[in-house]
């Protein structure tokens, strides 16, 4: 059973953080062999999505993201370092992590855009599951392929 926690920056207690960076070097810096500076002042102006896995004595991170707020990395919220570990890939966990991420952005930000950097291979993803529309040309960051999408409000 997946648990959503949902918490500002100053609510994260130092376990929680410390699950959320070790997950992000994991996947980000370890598994795609990516040198980046994760530690952006960003986390400090984000809602942070994390699903613990409740199931035994300890809980454990299965999935995670940020939304930056609004004004902070763009006019719009964004959603970032999305990622599930690699025990709760192909779960369809990633889907249900992304749903309850816009959902909660909506939340916050009613009738706004919501705007994402996302990986080039994963256009598709964010294109057919949640109606993100490409908004720029595919660019280079951190050595990998990535797009600006962009999901308006519904009416």
């Amino acid at each position: 059973m997946v648990y959503w926690q949902w918490s500002s920056f100053n609510e994260l207690s130092t376990l929680d953080l410390y699950r959320i960076l070790q997950a992000r070097l994991s996947v980000f810096a370890v598994e795609q062999q990516c040198a980046y500076q994760d530690c952006d002042d960003l986390d400090l102006h984000s809602w942070h999505l994390i699903g613990w896995d409740t199931e035994g004595d300890n809980r454990s991170l299965l999935a995670y993201l940020r939304v930056v707020h609004a004004g902070k990395k763009y006019p719009e919220p964004s959603i970032g370092r999305v990622l599930t570990t690699s025990r709760a890939r192909g779960t369809g966990l990633g889907k249900a992590l992304t749903s309850e991420a816009i959902l909660r952005t909506e939340q916050e930000y009613p009738r706004c855009s919501i705007r994402i950097s996302a990986q080039q291979r994963l256009e598709n993803f964010y294109s057919n599951y949640f109606g993100f529309v490409p908004v720029s040309e595919p660019y280079i960051e951190d050595g990998i392929p990535h797009i600006e999408m962009l999901r308006k409000p519904e009416d």
